[in-house]
């Protein structure tokens, strides 16, 4: 589960962490009302950010026109001016795709006088399931790009989870970012406060992307200029009040509609559709896909003991799809036995009508049966014995149902 950064902001100014002064908002009159908080507490310049859950926001552009989702504003005039050309309109950026995101929240916040920008984040290295922290000189810049370009600017540190990060690592950190002397302090003591930020609520990403050093009077070393965090969604039954903090508008509806019957989907962009049980064969398929020649529209796993309701439920996900072009199920019956997806499979095409070819790959539990069942309920399917031979024909069903639909 992702959140925005105004909320990213708030869990992480509880260890310490500081953040420009501001508030986010839902309309252009809070929007002002914030906005003359600000200036009438000193504040010089003010920022009007897009709250979406995409990066790139700053160099993103509206489909109205209006270009950047972060604002520098001299005024409250240009504080109302930029508020109401993002408010309700659709943001593209990289990382949204061409059907962007709709504004639908803004944070406004003071502009400090930027000195320097690092980077910040700290995840979970899966080869060596532990957390590490990362730190760059090159704020400001994606981490990919700085992988990419500088990679000797990528410093990591391995954190030993039973004790957390030590004062010695956070000062290693803080002085390879030129922090010195009382700033080092100052630096190292931040670090540890992102570092309690993400064990305390078990998120798999918080990223600091610029940490910014700022010119303040009282010396203060860094601000949090933006944030970003993600969450192990098995974690929130321990955490309601991030649970709270989900924005559904955020999400795909797909998705959405899936987890409420604890379903694992992912929209992709290809056409071939696919319900499989188990991750790791869920992504065996899709790579098979790929290597047949077709493009996976979804990851869906179904999980490994699911009920007839809940691969009804999943096909129907898959059937609203408007560019489904074929749909490739591939089970390994475990405690998953294949006579219960084909009964899932039966109740939603009763309830939907199948206008593309179906492929259907059973093996294991009650393999024969589930076989049998779809055979005698008179549906358009296609039945394969290897994944190797299910892929084959779902792309080939594909290519042809495309070349239907265009003659059309």
């Amino acid at each position: 589960m992702n959140i925005h950064e105004y909320q990213a902001k708030l869990l992480l100014a509880k260890n310490g962490v500081p953040a420009p002064a501001g508030s986010a908002c839902t309309t252009v009159g809070e929007a002002v009302v914030i906005a003359e908080k600000l200036f009438a507490s000193g504040q010089k310049q003010v920022i009007v950010k897009a709250q979406i859950h995409a990066g790139g926001r700053g160099k993103g552009v509206f489909k109205s026109g209006l270009h950047g989702g972060v604002k520098l504003c001299k005024t409250v005039d240009d504080v109302y001016r930029n508020a109401k050309a993002m408010f309700g309109q659709m943001l593209v950026t990289k990382q949204t795709g061409p059907e962007g995101r709709r504004v639908s929240r803004l944070l406004i916040e003071s502009a400090s006088a930027i000195k320097r920008e690092c980077y910040l984040a700290v995840l979970l290295d899966r080869t060596t399931s532990r957390p590490v922290m990362m730190v760059s000189t090159e704020g400001g810049m994606d981490i990919e790009e700085i992988a990419e370009k500088t990679p000797e600017k990528i410093i990591r540190e391995t954190i030993d989870p039973a004790i957390g990060l030590m004062p010695y690592q956070a000062r290693k950190l803080a002085f390879s970012l030129g922090f010195t002397g009382d700033l080092l302090h100052q630096a190292s003591k931040l670090l540890q406060g992102v570092y309690r930020t993400w064990e305390q609520n078990e998120a798999t990403l918080v990223e600091t992307n610029p940490l910014c050093l700022v010119e303040q009077p009282d010396g203060t070393v860094s601000l949090v200029v933006d944030a970003k965090m993600s969450f192990d969604d098995n974690a929130l039954f321990r955490h309601p009040e991030i649970r709270q903090m989900r924005d559904l508008a955020e999400e795909s509806p797909l998705e959405t509609e899936a987890s409420k019957f604890n379903l694992n989907y992912i929209k992709l962009d290809g056409d071939i559709a696919c319900l499989v049980n188990g991750a790791g064969l869920a992504m065996a398929t899709m790579d098979i896909i790929v290597h047949y020649g077709g493009r996976p529209a979804n990851f869906l796993d179904v999980g490994g003991s699911a009920s007839r309701e809940q691969v009804a439920a999943g096909l129907k996900i898959i059937l609203s799809g408007a560019r489904m072009q074929a749909i490739l199920v591939n089970i390994f019956g475990g405690i998953m036995q294949c006579d219960t997806i084909a009964h899932g499979i039966l109740a939603a095409a009763r309830e939907n009508s199948l206008t593309c070819p179906v492929v259907v790959r059973l093996a294991g539990t009650n393999a024969d049966l589930g076989r049998k069942i779809l055979l005698e309920s008179g549906l358009p399917l296609l039945s394969a014995d290897s994944l190797a031979e299910a892929a084959d024909k779902a792309v080939k069903a594909a290519v042809s149902n495309r070349s239907q639909m265009a003659a059309c």
